[in-house]
C-alpha cells in the first residue's frame, strides 16, 4: 500500500491508512516502522476500522531528526489527529508508541476513546537491567539518538497515569524487556485498565506476523466501542 504524508509539529509525518469505520491510530516502536503493524493493519481494517498507520519523526518515511523526545513524538500524534479530523479516534501503540500514547493522552486528555499499550515503561529503570547494559555498550561504541532516548527518557510519574480517564489495555510478553514490575505498576495506576500477560511471548514476538496482538485488540474495542 502506498504511504500518505501530512506536515504536522513542523515535520512531515507519513502514514498508511487503510479501511473504512471507526478510525484507529496504530504507532510503532523504537527503530521500527508501521509495517511491524502489517499483520493488525490487516486484520482491524477487515473488522471495520480505518486504521491510521504512522511512522514516527525519524522513522520509516517520515522527516528525519537530530535528537528524539518522547513529548515531541506525543505531541506529533496528537496533532496528526487534529490535523486528520478524527474525532476521538481508538490508539494502540507498541513499546516507545505505547509511551507516546499515554503521554499524548495525559497531556491532551480524551484524544482517544480507547488505547492498548504493549511493552511500555514509564521510566529507563523500568528497562529490564541486561538490556539497558547493552544499550550502554553500543552508545559507548556508536552513539546513536535512539538508544539515547530510551537510556534516558521517559520520565513519568506513575500517580500521573491516574488522570487518565479512558479504557486502557496493558500488554506485555511473559518473556519482555520491560520488567514485570513496570508492567504491574502501569496497570495498577490507570483507572480502567486490562492487563494481559501473554505466555512465552518476548517483547514483539505476539504482534510482528503474529495475530494474536490483533485479536486481544478486537476483543478489547469491541467491549468499549460499536462499530
Amino acid at each position: 500500500m502506498g504511504m500518505d504524508h501530512v506536515q504536522t509539529n513542523g515535520i512531515r509525518l507519513a502514514y498508511e491508512k487503510r479501511g473504512s469505520g471507526y478510525p484507529l491510530v496504530l504507532v510503532h516502536g523504537n527503530g521500527e516502522d508501521h509495517h511491524l503493524f502489517d499483520t493488525q493493519i490487516r486484520q482491524m481494517s477487515e473488522a471495520g476500522y480505518c486504521v491510521y498507520a504512522l511512522d514516527s519523526r525519524g522513522h520509516g518515511e517520515s522527516s528525519p531528526v537530530r535528537e528524539y523526545h518522547y513529548e515531541q513524538m506525543a505531541e506529533d500524534v496528537f496533532q496528526f489527529v487534529r490535523a486528520m479530523g478524527l474525532k476521538a479516534p481508538a490508539y494502540y501503540g507498541h513499546s516507545d508508541g505505547g509511551i507516546i500514547g499515554l503521554i499524548t493522552e495525559l497531556r491532551h486528555p480524551e484524544t482517544f476513546c480507547a488505547m492498548a499499550v504493549s511493552g511500555a515503561n514509564l521510566s529507563p529503570s523500568g528497562l529490564d537491567p541486561a538490556f539497558v547494559r547493552e544499550c550502554e555498550a553500543m552508545q559507548k561504541n556508536r552513539p546513536d539518538p535512539l538508544i539515547a532516548l530510551m537510556l534516558t527518557e521517559p520520565e513519568i510519574d506513575p500517580e500521573e497515569l491516574r488522570h487518565i480517564s479512558i479504557p486502557v489495555l496493558v500488554t506485555c510478553g511473559e518473556r519482555d524487556l520491560i520488567q514485570r514490575e513496570e508492567t504491574l505498576s502501569i496497570a495498577a495506576h490507570l483507572r480502567k485498565a486490562e492487563l494481559v500477560i501473554v505466555p512465552g511471548a518476548d517483547h514483539g514476538s505476539y504482534i510482528y506476523q503474529s495475530e494474536l496482538m490483533g485479536n486481544l485488540l478486537l476483543a478489547f474495542l469491541r467491549k468499549h466501542l460499536t462499530v
